[in-house]
């Protein structure tokens, strides 16, 4: 067998500890995720090294569904930009996932240690991605988590390929998905709107990607107070319902129309009118010569540091479920209806403004306005949303 566990789902194949202390030298722990514990771990009769992820059944039902759902989905894939699975064991108290080790850097690090960057080294970051994805996706596979933080380079030389990580989140598209879960700055509106969703969320949350590496921004970031959860919640939200971001400048001067038109076609409102994983590979900003050479380092980095070494957003980049505890927009129509004038012009704005940037607005659908409107009932139940929904990734 290929793997340590048998089956996941028979009690009488459970793994004993020693099975796996007896093939690898587990050290100490070298980060905590929400579900998780991760170490680096070396093979004893090779020599090599991994990455162990290990989840304790006893911190609950969550825990053990991801455990098992990141387990069967990486028992599925093999691509180049995917971090593979190696090795699998299930004891009675613990799930340990061994996967191939990425030594090289965060996407960020790797930026700002260049001497030049351009939109070149962007697109082809987004293009080992949108390779990934459109590979997931091929199996019916929505990641649900992507984001800056689940990209690394697989080794640091030169030309390291960029590698994909973490599918606790990730979910067979058995018809379309109602559970609303991922990090919320990365949210597409259809999943902050309640409705069923499916892979073009993966897409959206690739346009965020993109938007943040060619201008060091996020694109729908507001100043609030430390800690104000619930403020920075509410318009977050509301913005994304609306696709209420802009090209703005002096962040976008530099930045090609063939890359303001992939960022808009990505962070489509209306899903169904989204461009998908596969079409965005055959963009000329992806597959043609359309990224300009120009460095952009010192502009990039400097909005990087400022935006994203700030402990709010450290804490605001979460892995959550929070969503759960907001009630969908069709169950408060009286929140909805009161709020809905608000709501669509903050949405009419935003399409002229990314119109103005990009020279293509955003089409707003029957469904995107029914979403739009239901914005204000969100935030309206944002009280509902405390700290212990905000696990640190």
């Amino acid at each position: 067998m290929p793997f340590g566990c048998v089956t996941l789902g028979d009690k009488k194949n459970y793994n004993q500890p020693s099975e796996v202390t007896d093939r690898y030298d587990l050290g100490q722990v070298i980060k905590t995720e929400e579900f998780c514990e991760i170490f680096r771990a070396k093979d004893k009769t090779t020599g090599k090294l991994h990455t162990c992820k290990k989840f304790q059944k006893r911190d609950g039902r969550k825990v053990r569904k991801a455990a098992k759902n990141e387990i069967g989905i990486l028992k599925m894939v093999k691509h180049p930009n995917i971090l593979q699975l190696v090795d699998v064991f299930v004891t009675r108290k613990e799930y340990f996932i061994f996967l191939e080790l990425a030594t090289g850097r965060e996407v960020f690090d790797w930026i700002l240690d260049q001497g030049y960057y351009s939109e070149r080294d962007t697109s082809n970051v987004v293009r080992q991605v949108l390779e990934a994805v459109a590979y997931l996706h091929s199996l019916k596979i929505v990641h649900r988590n992507l984001k800056l933080e689940n990209l690394v380079y697989y080794n640091r030389l030169k030309n390291s390929k960029i590698v994909i990580s973490d599918f606790h989140l990730a979910k067979l598209e058995n018809g379309l998905i109602k559970e609303p879960c991922g990090t919320p700055e990365y949210l597409a509106p259809e999943v902050v709107g309640r409705q069923r969703y499916g892979r073009p969320v993966d897409c959206w949350a690739i346009g965020v990607i993109m938007y943040i590496l060619l201008s060091g921004n996020p694109p729908f970031y507001e100043e609030v107070e430390e800690d104000d959860y619930e403020n920075h919640d509410k318009n977050l939200f509301r913005k994304i319902l609306a696709g209420d971001y802009e090209f703005d400048s002096p962040y976008w001067d530099d930045i090609s129309q063939a890359a303001k038109d992939l960022v808009t076609r990505l962070m489509e409102v209306e899903q169904d009118q989204r461009i998908t994983a596969e079409e965005a590979i055959s963009h000329e900003w992806i597959s043609g010569n359309a990224a300009s050479d120009k460095n952009i380092k010192d502009g990039v980095c400097a909005q990087i540091e400022k935006n994203f070494a700030r402990a709010k957003w450290k804490k605001a980049v979460r892995v959550t479920t929070l969503m759960k505890r907001l009630r969908a927009p069709e169950q408060s129509g009286t929140a909805t209806a009161q709020s809905a004038p608000a709501t669509d012009t903050a949405a009419a704005g935003a399409a002229g403004g990314v119109a103005a940037a990009s020279g293509a607005a955003p089409a707003l659908g029957g469904s995107a306005t029914s979403a739009i409107a239901g914005a204000a009932a969100l935030a309206a139940k944002s009280d509902d949303i405390g700290p212990a929904d905000r696990s640190a990734t």
